[in-house]
């Protein structure tokens, strides 16, 4: 009999539940909730973390985690039980050395911080939302230090959303992504003409865009049945359980791509997440591993996937029969090499493969620079002007297409970012193995069959949730740990032959 392990579980589903409660807030804040409610849910929110953070770091909680321990003779590898309590123990090692004002404070900042930055954004108003981020770097520091670090200062906030990995890393990382992509994104630059997007920028009827999205979607194996597609000013997709998987995507009347490539891209979040193995319905285990593995998937199936020819191949027939007017006279390589152009551009979320990791290290370096105090937050606009210069060639003419444009600092905390770089190269990693193991996938694929890529990701990712730690997941389906040698070879040879690269 384990009573202690169930009295645990109780609890523990307590906590999950707040969480999940705090997620609907979040939702509805970003989908439909008027601007005035921003003051009202920001005390809703807060009361909620109050109390799943004090009911997670109670005194009893330790208690009944080691209890629980002793209640379970051997942990087995695949034990759903003994891997909650490692997750647990690992979780409440961590909580217990923030204090539950601060969790309260991150939490309430990043609702307040949220509509001033969507304001200052359309208004170009950076000194409005100027205090804001440096709440966000002061909040950002306080947890860090609070959390405990022996390198570096981002290394436990970077821990929170990539366990296991650490600055120095993501440096690496990054250090040879620039190394290999800066002199790609180059070489490509020079050949621009080479591909014509104009095909992409006509009218599209946004209601014919949405059933078209919502059908490739339903394809990947995106379950409409236990999720829902919504608007919002910056895509996302939130869980409130398995069963009830939401995902939100942003129009635009005159530009096919954001809209369709969104989709995509939301879905692949979503599909992880209803992947998830019933048995871990409601616990801390019933989530993604990490926001890198998470991204990883949501730039699979809108880039390896979505971007592909033997995609198109499938599906552009049926994209020019709701679209005969703007794509009747499109042959099908032209709009191929349309979705594929490479132009550095001032948006991240609308930015090519080539560029985009180009983003992903600017504002890491800025974050980096904010919390080691290398310059103010009043410096922090023409900085980012500058790196992007440096990386991408363009200078932004405003901060609403510079430093504004992304809604990730009014957050509440750094470290989230680098992930959707790992998350792009684990994409193509993940991808390979996939095709290791089923040869017949961009076949399949090119038939408008996802099922064998779809069962591959579930078997060796999504069913198991929180149950592995990043890089044991990774070479578990893979056979190595990460690796930006796929990827970069990905890279080099799709866009190679794109742009007549030898």
């Amino acid at each position: 009999m384990r009573a202690q392990l169930d009295v645990l579980k109780q609890r523990l589903a307590d906590v999950h539940n707040l969480n999940r409660a705090m997620a609907v807030l979040s939702w509805d804040q970003h989908t439909y909730m008027p601007p005035g409610g921003a003051f009202a849910r920001a005390a809703q929110t807060a009361t909620l973390s109050r109390l799943a953070h004090d009911i997670f770091i109670a005194p009893e909680t330790g208690e009944l985690l080691h209890e629980a321990v002793q209640e379970i003779p051997e942990f087995q590898p695949d034990g759903d039980d003994a891997d909650l309590l490692r997750v647990a123990k690992r979780d409440y090692d961590r909580a217990i050395k923030v204090p539950t004002s601060l969790v309260t404070a991150i939490n309430e900042h990043s609702v307040l911080a949220l509509p001033v930055w969507v304001r200052a954004r359309q208004e170009n108003d950076f000194a409005s939302f100027a205090p804001y981020l440096e709440k966000t770097v002061k909040l950002s520091r306080e947890l860090a230090e609070h959390l405990g670090y022996e390198e570096h200062i981002y290394d436990p906030l970077l821990d929170e959303a990539e366990p296991g990995m650490k600055t120095s890393q993501m440096v690496s990382l990054f250090d040879t992504l620039r190394r290999e992509l800066v002199p790609l994104a180059r070489a490509i630059s020079e050949r621009l003409d080479r591909v014509d997007d104009a095909a992409l920028h006509q009218p599209f009827d946004e209601a014919k865009q949405e059933a078209f999205g919502r059908m490739v979607v339903e394809r990947f194996g995106y379950d409409f049945l236990r999720g829902r597609q919504d608007r919002t000013v910056h895509p996302f997709e939130t869980t409130f359980s398995r069963n009830d998987v939401r995902i939100t995507t942003r129009f635009d009347p005159a530009w096919l791509s954001p809209a369709l490539f969104g989709t995509m891209h939301e879905a692949g979040h979503g599909l992880y997440e209803q992947g998830i193995a019933p048995s871990l319905e409601g616990t801390l285990l019933a989530r993604g591993a990490s926001l890198g593995l998470h991204e990883s998937q949501s730039r699979l199936w809108e880039n390896v996937v979505g971007r592909s020819r033997p995609f198109w191949e499938h599906f552009y027939p049926r994209l020019q029969e709701t679209f005969p007017q703007q794509l009747s006279g499109v042959a099908l390589d032209e709009f191929y090499l349309a979705v594929n152009r490479v132009e550095p551009s001032f948006i991240r979320v609308e930015a090519d493969e080539v560029t985009y990791n180009l983003h992903a290290l600017l504002r890491f370096e800025v974050e980096l620079d904010l919390l080691r105090d290398r310059y103010s937050v009043a410096d922090a606009p023409e900085v980012w002007k500058q790196k992007m210069e440096e990386y991408l060639g363009i200078r932004p003419p405003s901060d609403s297409l510079g430093i504004l444009q992304d809604m990730h600092w009014s957050g509440g905390v750094f470290g989230y970012f680098p992930t959707y770089t790992l998350g792009n190269v684990l994409s193509v990693q993940f991808f390979e193995a996939a095709v290791r193991e089923f040869p017949e996938i961009p076949d399949r694929i090119g038939q408008g069959d996802f099922g064998a890529l779809r069962s591959w990701l579930t078997d060796r990712i999504y069913r198991h949730g929180r149950k592995y730690e990043p890089n044991e997941l990774i070479e578990m389906a893979t056979g190595e740990p990460i690796q930006s040698r796929s990827y970069i070879g990905y890279l080099k040879t799709k866009y190679g032959a794109i742009y007549g690269l030898s």
